[in-house]
């Protein structure tokens, strides 16, 4: 097939310049903060590329006005949304890892999180160099790259002087100020609630936030009809059958410590529903990747291709043809082997680093594939992090590795291969882009590098932040435990919770990686606990990301991150190396699933459903409606013989939802780090002086819907 790209090989203008590049490492790091913060709350994020490239053309074409200079080339803003890109995969990657050491009761050290970032995203980088040829050159045509081609018509239009960035901007803005009325100043309340005192368990609730809106406009209809579903079986079914059955239980029912008849509805969801979840998502995780096995198969044939072409090293005098040269590449990967396995954080030996080259050159291949097939949104990550975990488990297992450093050891396997992966399927949609427009690969993969690297630095910083932020140390409600042996704990801490404040004390700090049922510490569930000299339990250390409780001791309100990915992490480690897993209820889990795919329904977003509470699911599926309406719309205006809706991935709605993530994801990283300093965040929270505004139903309902019907009128825009 020939095919002309918008800027010749022949033709050379300026590309990989200072501006550009610095630009999108700055935009990398504004949409990777926003992305960890979506991940944490609800396990997905939305592809960054076209709001970085829209972001880019505006960015350069006011400043070219203001300093009179000449305005950026094509292939200059396609350096800066290539380069911005890399933050959005690196924080999914850590998200949706990193968090399970916390859950584990281990500490999640800036240091550790930042090595496996970086390290995970050069592996990303450079196992899909050898694969460009194979993948985006020979595949074009057969590939089409959704978001990469998307990206590449915003790049031409903007050439042209056709693409604006206001309509992101108006989105980025909506979600910043809504999200700092609601959690900053306290003026409605963000979770509203109603229990069904007539069916005893079930309950409705929706988190009326930007963030989630935008997602579930972005996903469609389908997908978040889906995921709701999941989030009702959960909340309608599951918790109800549990309340139902289990009142009537004299006795503690396995994994809880609780009576089930004083159990709370959310405390039913943590000790039942929640592994049914997990066993829901690890079994829709493994059925996306069966099928897709056609697809792994065949594009590892393609990467062994791609690697032996690359090898052959064929010279070419077109830049457009120009990667970064193999022996590079194979040096890099050798550097990374032994940085992986002698980085002292990771506590990782040799099996554990080539564990990692090889898993991540199959699943960065099969990412690369299937973001070419069905785009970035639609590629199971998760599902190939949880293979990952599993199989590196077991072989852990049989070879005796089950202590605590071989458990980190594990996950740090499995975040590295997460970040390479999602950050290798984000490459091969840049390299597509760029093929389209005329860019020169070589100059994109040093791009990316860039953005990588300095994303990768400070993803770990903002994840460090969030939990923080929220972490709480409670000292209510404690088992009645005395822990023996209390000399053993030479690590110690204080109490770092404003709300104890009075507290000087330093005590020791116990960790339990899973549920004890027997011995000394029967009752206690897995985290973090600081104990006194006497043995016994002073403080439930309950990190940010744990989201399960929502209040301080004193009563001040802090925003918790269900990191539901992260959780299902430490589940899998737990239920393998500890070999303790209430295993009937994750098999519940694994028959839903299946009998989700039996119905012809995607098991995956279904038991991303079920595995997240109702309130994170209902805003997602408000928006999957928004866009049902605009689609409609659309339908009508066309049969009608009128101009159509643009609702293509850089349509307006889809712009204008990008911008409400972003917007409402940075102004909740900005009320955590106020929240750093509980006098701030108590002087800003106004609306506590209003309980009855603070706390009311309605109007958090009336202010979600508005903001839902100003982002259906800006979809329903022409062109």
């Amino acid at each position: 097939m020939d095919f002309k790209p918008f800027v010749a090989a022949s033709k050379k203008i300026p590309e990989l310049t200072l501006g550009p590049v610095l630009i999108g490492a700055i935009l990398g790091i504004v949409f990777g903060a926003s992305s960890l913060y979506l991940a944490l709350k609800v396990g997905m994020t939305v592809s960054a590329s076209i709001p970085v490239a829209v972001l880019s053309i505006t960015v350069f074409r006011a400043l070219s006005k203001v300093f009179r200079t000449r305005p950026a080339t094509i292939l200059e803003n396609n350096m800066t949304q290539t380069t911005g890109s890399a933050g959005e995969s690196i924080a999914f990657g850590i998200a949706v890892t990193m968090p399970a050491l916390l859950i584990l009761g281990h500490e999640m050290e800036l240091t550790r999180v930042m090595v496996v970032a970086v390290l995970g995203a050069v592996l990303g980088v450079l196992l899909m160099i050898p694969l460009r040829k194979a993948l985006v050159v020979a595949g074009h045509g057969r590939l089409p790259f959704p978001e990469g081609t998307a990206c590449a018509k915003v790049l031409i239009a903007g050439e042209e002087g056709g693409t604006s960035a206001a309509t992101v901007f108006g989105g980025f803005f909506l979600g910043l100020a809504y999200k700092f009325l609601n959690l900053g100043l306290r003026l409605w309340h963000d979770v509203p609630y109603k229990a069904f005192t007539w069916f005893k368990g079930a309950f409705l609730a929706i988190e009326v936030s930007p963030e989630l809106l935008g997602v579930g406009y972005i996903i469609g209809p389908r997908i978040a009809a889906i995921t709701v579903a999941g989030g009702l079986v959960s909340s309608w079914v599951l918790t109800p059958m549990i309340k139902l059955f289990g009142d009537g239980l004299t006795s503690p029912l396995f994994p809880a410590v609780k009576l089930i008849s004083e159990m709370s509805s959310g405390e039913i969801w943590k000790n039942y529903v929640l592994y049914i979840g997990a066993g829901a998502v690890a079994a829709g995780g493994i059925i996306s990747l069966f099928q897709s096995l056609p697809t792994i198969i065949h594009g590892a044939k393609e990467g062994m291709k791609g690697f032996q072409a690359a090898k052959k090293g064929k010279s070419t005098i077109e830049r457009t043809d120009r990667d970064l040269p193999l022996p590079f590449v194979l040096a890099g990967i050798v550097a990374l082997v032994f940085a992986i396995w002698l980085t002292p954080s990771l506590h990782m030996n040799i099996v554990g680093a080539v564990l990692i080259v090889v898993f991540g050159f199959l699943f960065v291949t099969v990412s690369a594939r299937l973001v070419g097939e069905i785009g970035s949104s639609s590629n199971p990550i998760s599902g190939m992090t949880v293979a990952t975990l599993l199989l590196t488990s077991l072989i852990f297992l049989l070879l005796g590795w089950t202590d605590t450093f071989d458990r980190i050891a594990a996950l740090s396997v499995a975040g590295i291969v997460c970040v390479a992966a999602s950050n290798g399927g984000n490459t091969s949609q840049d390299l597509k882009a760029g093929h389209l427009v005329g860019a020169t690969p070589s100059f994109q993969q040093i791009g990316i590098l860039i953005g990588a690297l300095t994303s990768a630095s400070v993803i770990g910083y903002t994840l460090v932040l969030l939990n923080d932020a929220s972490t709480i140390y409670s000292n209510k409600n404690l088992p009645a435990v005395t822990v023996p042996n209390v000399a053993s704990l030479t690590e110690m801490e204080s109490v770092r919770d404003s709300a104890h404040a009075d507290d000087k004390a330093s005590y020791h700090v116990l960790r339990v990686g899973e549920v004890q049922t027997s011995g000394p510490l029967a009752g206690l569930v897995s985290g973090k606990y600081l104990v006194d000299d006497a043995g016994v339990i002073k403080y439930l250390v309950d990190p940010g990301i744990n989201g399960v409780l929502k209040n301080r001791d004193n009563g001040t309100q802090v925003q918790k991150y269900d990191a539901p990915k992260a959780r299902l992490m430490s589940l899998i480690i737990d239920g393998i190396l500890a070999q303790k897993l209430p295993w009937g209820l994750v098999l519940l889990g694994v028959s839903l699933a299946i009998v989700a795919e039996l119905c012809g329904v995607p098991s995956l977003p279904f038991a991303v459903g079920v595995y997240l509470p109702l309130s994170t699911s209902a805003p997602i599926f408000v928006g999957g409606c928004v866009r049902w309406l605009v689609q409609r719309r659309s339908r009508r205006k066309a049969k009608a013989g009128a101009e159509a809706v643009d609702e293509t991935e850089s349509g307006p709605g889809i712009l204008y939802s990008s911008g409400l993530i972003a917007g409402g994801a940075i102004a909740g990283i900005g009320i955590a780090m106020l929240s750093l300093r509980e006098d701030w965040a108590a002087a800003l929270a106004i609306g506590t002086n209003w309980p009855a505004l603070e706390h009311s139903t309605a109007l958090p309902l009336v202010v979600f819907a508005i903001m839902a019907f100003i982002l259906y009128r800006v979809a329903m825009r022409k062109g």
